[in-house]
């Protein structure tokens, strides 16, 4: 047995299907390892060969067969160093999440994923059948069990590597991010550490795919449960985890990076998500309306932040109800930040169409369908800049909003992606005052003046909803745990605020269907976390007709 044992933490940022570059990843970030690090072995995050989730390219037999043809590349071109590499395995006629322990060219072990997610945002059982065995590996003396993901959430399977005699667990992730998660996380290894007196690895991947932000923060503990280590949140990082090997595996000093506060988590959770959507999907940069509200304004700050301002265009689109105040403070944050902005008035063709209209409308009075029609125009104004410059639009709408429907379909919800999409309204105030900590980009009205859609006059958001303060607690309760309006009502809110609410949520489920994509923080985002029907009979107030 050699005395110390020197493992490499690789937190990579893959790409969902681009197998080669995959590879090319691994294979550099391993000789990093070996020639840079002085590592033995390095270890990868799950299914790092395809990217994660792969959803359906997985029941594609050509995809598995060149992500397999992948993983023998990186069995040819790594030497002098050992690797554990996430893959889908076809065996048996069976396809299997598995990791490999890779050394010498040779395949030492294979671990097949026990414990298949199949809630939130995971479906693995549709694509994976479970495996049942552990894997244990020697190298350089030390009995190392390999594990994925939530393996180690369920009892069982390091329990089995525990029993085979292993001396350390290495756990490879692809968690995703949420206000809950890093803590979730500790706590549970930092148990099964305890449990089994085993110290171990956590590897988790970094970046974003689709609506899913995985914030690496990887991190290793002792055989108590102890933290001993702990990567970079939202960065990619290639980090040494040195061990002594006699008399008892120990690891050596190492540093333990502090926990980001939840603002500075999620703000930056936001800026990752936006980045490698708009970069990995190929755009050559992205389009903002900017209103001069908070909403706008933030995800204005954000987009910068992931894309460099000279990669970011707003445009102004006032209408007859655009307070002069919005405009000084929309120009006043695009200037902030260093962003070309363009002022174009919405008032032409709003004319236009209220005139083509009036034979059809006659002698009914303005309602909300005028005020769809100026969010209209504004969609087709961004639609047409995103298409003409390559650029994608970043939709302005929050969490709030979208769950009661206070959005409108084909206007201010066009476009590609949504940034704040799951972040409630009392959240957007706070990641704008910890944005503007950093620098102050957002002028102190925005954040201090009532919020309104500037579509009809002396137009407030409270004239159609309960107050923020008051709709986001009932919203959290409602959609994130499921409660009924009876718990929600039992536990202090009004009764007729609370039914109110639970009926524009389930009355607007056909609006969200439709949204943009966009960055999930929380347990319950809308779209994959949160599946419901678009017709349903079912009232969430029992009386309702």
């Amino acid at each position: 047995m050699a005395e110390t044992l020197s493992i490499a933490i690789a937190q990579v940022n893959m790409v969902v299907g681009d197998l080669a570059g995959n590879a090319d990843r691994i294979i550099a970030n391993a000789m990093r390892a070996r020639d840079d690090l002085g590592c033995q072995c390095v270890v990868f995050p799950e299914l790092a060969i395809t990217g994660y989730p792969p959803e359906d390219l997985l029941l594609r037999p050509a995809f598995v067969e060149r992500g397999r043809a992948e993983l023998d590349r990186v069995r040819a071109a790594t030497s002098g160093i050992a690797l554990v590499v996430g893959y889908p395995l076809r065996a048996d006629g069976r396809l299997y999440n598995a990791a490999s322990l890779i050394h010498a060219g040779e395949v030492l072990g294979t671990y097949c994923k026990q414990c298949l997610p199949n809630y939130s945002v995971f479906d693995e059982k549709r694509y994976f059948v479970a495996g049942h065995a552990p894997c244990v590996v020697t190298l350089e003396g030390v009995r190392i069990g390999i594990s994925i993901c939530e393996d180690i959430w369920q009892d069982g399977p390091i329990e089995q590597a525990k029993q085979a005699k292993a001396d350390l667990v290495v756990n490879i992730n692809a968690s995703p991010f949420h206000i809950e998660r890093p803590s979730e996380r500790f706590d549970i290894v930092a148990r099964r550490a305890r449990d089994n007196a085993l110290p171990i690895i956590y590897v988790n991947m970094v970046g974003g795919q689709d609506e899913l932000v995985f914030d690496g923060a990887s991190f290793v503990v002792d055989r108590h449960g102890a933290l001993t280590q702990r990567c970079a949140h939202f960065d990619e990082a290639l980090v040494r985890v040195d061990f002594d090997t006699r008399p008892v595996l120990t690891q050596r000093a190492a540093t333990i990076i502090p926990k980001e506060p939840l603002e500075q988590s999620v703000y930056r959770a936001i800026v990752c998500g936006v980045r490698d959507y708009v970069t990995k999907n190929g755009f050559k940069g992205a389009v903002i309306g900017l209103s001069g509200g908070i909403d706008s304004a933030l995800t204005l700050a954000v987009t910068v932040d992931a894309l460099g301002a000279d990669n970011v265009e707003a445009v102004l689109m006032p209408s007859r109800y655009t307070s002069d105040m919005s405009i000084v403070d929309a120009k006043s944050e695009a200037e902030a930040l260093g962003v070309k902005y363009h002022v174009i008035s919405i008032e032409p063709m709003f004319d236009a169409f209220l005139a083509q209209l009036d034979p059809v409308f006659g002698m009914r009075s303005m309602d909300v369908t005028e005020e769809n029609i100026q969010a209209r125009c504004r969609g087709v104004l961004l639609m047409a800049i995103s298409n003409k410059s390559g650029k994608i639009v970043i939709t302005t709408g929050n969490k709030s909003e979208m769950a009661v429907g206070y959005a409108t379909l084909y206007g201010d919800m066009a476009g590609g992606f949504a940034a704040i999409k799951d972040v409630p309204k009392t959240l957007v105030y706070k990641l704008a005052a910890y944005r503007n900590k950093i620098s102050p980009v957002i002028p102190e009205r925005v954040l201090e003046r009532p919020p309104s859609a500037e579509l009809a006059p002396d137009q407030k958001d409270e004239d159609t909803l309960p107050a923020y303060e008051i709709l986001d607690p009932i919203l959290g309760r409602y959609i994130e745990q499921d409660q009924s309006p009876e718990d929600i009502i039992a536990a202090g809110f009004a009764p007729d605020v609370v039914y109110r609410v639970a009926a524009m949520v389930d009355a607007n489920e056909y609006k969200r269907r439709q949204a943009a994509p966009g960055v999930r923080i929380t347990q319950r985002a809308f779209g994959r976390d949160r599946r419901y029907p678009i017709t349903s009979k079912f009232k969430s107030r029992p009386d309702a007709a």
